[in-house]
């Protein structure tokens, strides 16, 4: 049996999104450790439910700094000597980077990576975008270099990291995301009219917030009393919406706003049509759910995105950053309300064809070598 560390940004991802994986490696016998700054109230005890001891250490996940993330660099080190697990699993950027680097430091002898997006790092414009940009890259090769095993939630960061030289064909897996639980998302009759959209994301640019709005409004001026939903926490983002402009689509009613929510599924139940014009993504979580639920899904034809949607049976794909490709895409639905029954149906389909989060975890853990009670 192996000591697992799983090393996240935030603590609440540990059971939201590798939930069913941590419960997973408990079953099969393991020790798991979930290691995330401080938790939010009751974390601890809900991870202790299913097996799973927690750790903090100090990151800032949504900032850059030097010295700060040097401060979590040495907490993981030291926290990894402590522990000294079998395996360290990491997942989202600073935790790949400082927890494979801490890893390494700590002597840890089997360290595995998990992609689950690029983020803005590699989006982000100007001079300062490019010295960051080239920075990040570094640190991935450095981080990347000792990991045996890295997993990407879409094959077009595959082949991004594979160009940089960032891994080795043989070190890198594909998976489907994080899966879906189709038991926790069952599929939901649709709403009645009028016709209701939804979007549910971080507020940050990078999710095609503005886009979503803009649309909005031109489907409004052929369809009035068309809803849109947006769902979402504020965020400290550098590329965050301002508190102005969100107050301000809310004031002119071409969107409601509901902020933070525990639980998704009565938003998913309460629309007809999910929505996520991001530029980029891993593998969009909230695409998945919102297919096992049963509705069809508008999003991008950019990376992570394009992998949710077979265009034409459970949605359309448009191009990113364009709010009119967008709306022409929402009128269909608008105007042919049998549309989204048809296509909600596949939606499910292929949520369970593909994205079933227990086949996807089945996945991983046997790659990592974990199903037989032994690391690879």
């Amino acid at each position: 049996m192996a000591k697992i560390a799983v090393i996240a940004s935030y603590g609440e991802s540990l059971l939201n999104f590798r939930g069913p994986l941590l419960r997973a490696m408990v079953d099969l016998g393991h020790e798991v450790v979930g290691v995330a700054p401080d938790p939010a109230p009751g974390l601890r005890e809900r991870l202790a439910d299913v097996g799973v001891r927690f750790r903090p250490y100090p990151l800032r996940r949504a900032t850059i700094s030097a010295r700060a993330d040097l401060i979590a660099f040495r907490a993981l080190r030291d926290l990894l000597r402590d522990e000294a697990p079998d395996v360290v699993f990491s997942y989202t950027i600073k935790p790949v980077i400082y927890g494979g680097l801490a890893a390494r430091a700590a002597g840890v002898p089997d360290i595995v990576a998990l992609i689950t997006g690029l983020g803005s790092t590699f989006q982000a414009p100007g001079l300062k975008g490019w010295v960051v940009n080239r920075v990040v890259v570094e640190l991935y090769r450095r981080a990347l270099a000792r990991t045996r095993l890295v997993f990407f939630q879409n094959p077009d960061d595959r082949a991004l990291f594979l160009e940089l030289g960032l891994v080795r064909p043989a070190q890198s897996l594909v998976v489907r995301g994080s899966g879906v639980d189709l038991d926790h998302y069952r599929p939901q009759p649709l709403p009645d009219p009028p016709p209701r959209f939804l979007l549910i994301s971080r507020l940050i640019e990078d999710k095609g917030i503005r886009e979503y709005v803009d649309a909005a409004r031109i489907v409004r001026t052929r369809h009035p009393g068309t809803v849109f939903r947006l769902v979402g926490p504020r965020d400290e983002h550098a590329r965050a919406i301002p508190e102005a402009d969100l107050d301000a689509w809310v004031a002119e009613g071409v969107v409601d706003y509901a902020g933070p929510v525990h639980d998704v599924r009565p938003e998913l139940a309460a629309c007809g049509v999910y929505v996520l014009p991001s530029y980029r993504e891993g593998m969009p979580r909230t695409v998945l759910e919102a297919m096992a639920v049963g509705r069809p899904v508008i999003t991008t034809d950019a990376p992570g995105c394009r992998d949710t949607v077979v265009m034409n049976e459970n949605g359309y794909l448009v191009p990113p950053r364009n709010a009119e490709a967008l709306a022409m895409a929402m009128l269909r639905f608008v105007e042919d309300p049998a549309l989204a029954r048809r296509m909600g149906a596949r939606a499910r389909e292929i949520a369970k064809e593909r994205f079933d989060v227990n086949k996807v975890n089945a996945v991983i853990l046997d790659a990592l070598g974990l199903t037989g009670g032994e690391v690879a």
